[in-house]
């Protein structure tokens, strides 16, 4: 089974998109990209969006080559519904689009599903369905999954792919996984490797659970991103995290780190990247924060 993370924080953009594939199928998971559209008080630098569109054009690759799609949520840097015609004859399963869903993303579902129209082969809701194909095991979180450690910005569903013996979790923005159910299904699954959120520490969230999950679990690979790669001290902040797994041979890393790339941390430097590559504001409706195409 390989497992390749497409676009995350730690490479310079928003996004969470990564590629599993099996002898048996090739699944794509939140097919998105975005650009905080201010920090600092300053819209995204030329280099940002430049970036944000190279990885728009990866996830487009791999998109062709993907039997099963999976969108998590409906925020913007997990889904792109201006470009529906990437999920053309594809098997897709989507965040449950009535049930355990806030009113926000209500409405982007409407409007995506809107947009799927008849293009993909088939689309159900995720939560709580599992399926068998070949000697692969796909397995979704039951539904109720909350979006960080509340319900306020909705829910979402988690991923589990196995083969082989080999099992991948994909936790989707779970904010560090600070609650019950978001980590039962991380422990009760095992992972070999896992793809986490990190928690929003700006908003005093800890990575305490991170912790717990280390050593309830025998996780190999403790792949921690998004959210917190946008605090420039996330590895002093996990700390409690770094010593749980030494002592349970854990490998922590973040995306950039477990591709064997340079960590590029453009958003939390942003008003320095301005002063060291000067270059006008991009503002307006017409800048890409989110891809359109």
């Amino acid at each position: 089974m390989k497992v390749i993370p497409i676009s995350f924080d730690s490479l310079g953009v928003r996004s969470m998109c990564t590629f599993v594939e099996t002898p048996d199928v090739s699944v794509l998971i939140d097919p998105g990209v975005a650009l905080a559209p201010n920090r600092y008080g300053r819209a995204p630098h030329p280099i940002e969006v430049k970036l944000m569109m190279h990885y728009w054009r990866e996830i487009v690759s791999y998109a062709k080559k993907a039997g099963i799609m999976v969108v998590t949520h409906y925020h913007y840097d997990h889904h792109n519904p201006e470009a529906p015609e990437i999920f053309k004859d594809k098997q897709v399963f989507l965040k449950d689009w009535e049930h355990k869903i806030n009113i926000n993303q209500t409405k982007r579902a409407k409007y995506f599903l809107g947009k799927l129209d008849k293009l993909p082969k088939s689309i159900e809701p995720a939560e709580g369905k599992e399926i068998k194909i070949g000697k692969t095991h796909i397995k979704f979180s039951p539904i109720g999954i909350p979006h960080g450690p509340d319900e306020k910005l909705g829910c979402l569903v988690m991923t589990s792919i196995s083969y082989d013996g080999k099992k991948f979790i994909h936790t989707s923005d779970v904010e560090g996984a600070t609650v019950k159910s978001q980590r039962d299904f991380i422990i009760e699954e095992s992972p070999d490797i896992l793809i986490i959120d990190g928690p929003l520490t700006w908003l005093g969230l800890q990575a305490k659970s991170m912790c717990e999950i280390v050593k309830e679990s025998k996780i190999k690979h403790f792949i921690v991103d998004h959210h917190f790669l946008r605090d420039p001290k996330w590895k002093e902040k996990m700390a409690c995290v770094y010593e749980e797994a030494e002592k349970k041979g854990t490998n922590v890393q973040c995306v950039a780190e477990y591709l064997g790339k340079d960590i590029v941390m453009y958003e939390p430097f942003r008003k320095k990247l301005f002063e060291e590559h000067p270059a006008k504001q991009m503002e307006g409706e017409d800048t890409p924060w989110r891809v359109k195409e």
